[in-house]
């Protein structure tokens, strides 16, 4: 079976670039749980980010036929699409006011899970969307190095070095207290 899925993927891409809707479907379905984590990361909303999925989607239809290279290379093209989609949508809406549900503890509870994660949270969120970007390819969606520096445009040594800076730019932010 596994045979069969690697022998039709080339093509299906043949078909979705001659503007089979079906074929670029089957092939962007897989993508879209990954998509959807990166926006999710990058613009912090959820609604946007599955607009920004969307959207990107919608490109990536409409430019499929300007896809290089073999099947392997089709999830980092999307995922640049996807990219640059929640660039913009950063830009546009550079204004506006993002509101945040507070979450009261219960009384005399100290979650500490929480707090750490709450503060990773925060300190990801302070970082630039290009800083968080190599992050979340790399760690978040468990991308290989040369995947990440393909959906970055670069190569995988500046990936690498990318990652590692802004690591290290993250663990000076987090500071993990002792709960007695």
């Amino acid at each position: 079976m596994v045979g069969v899925v690697v022998e039709q993927r080339p093509q299906m891409i043949a078909r979705a670039a001659q503007g089979d809707a079906h074929a670029f479907a089957a092939l962007i379905e897989p993508l879209l749980n990954p998509a959807y984590r990166l926006a999710a990361v990058m613009l912090a909303d959820r609604s946007a980010a599955e607009d920004a999925v969307q959207e990107a989607s919608i490109k990536a239809w409409r430019k499929f036929g300007q896809l290089r290279g073999d099947a392997g290379s089709l999830r980092s093209w999307f995922l640049s699409i996807v990219a640059n989609e929640c660039r913009m949508v950063r830009r546009q809406r550079w204004w506006a006011v993002a509101k945040v549900a507070e979450v009261v503890p219960l009384p005399g509870v100290r979650d500490s899970f929480s707090e750490t994660s709450s503060d990773l949270k925060t300190a990801l969120l302070r970082l630039r969307p290009d800083e968080r970007l190599p992050l979340v390819l790399y760690f978040y969606l468990d991308l290989p190095l040369d995947e990440v520096a393909r959906t970055l445009g670069l190569s995988p040594a500046a990936a690498k070095s990318r990652i590692y800076r802004t690591a290290r730019k993250l663990r000076s932010d987090l500071t993990l207290e002792e709960v007695f």
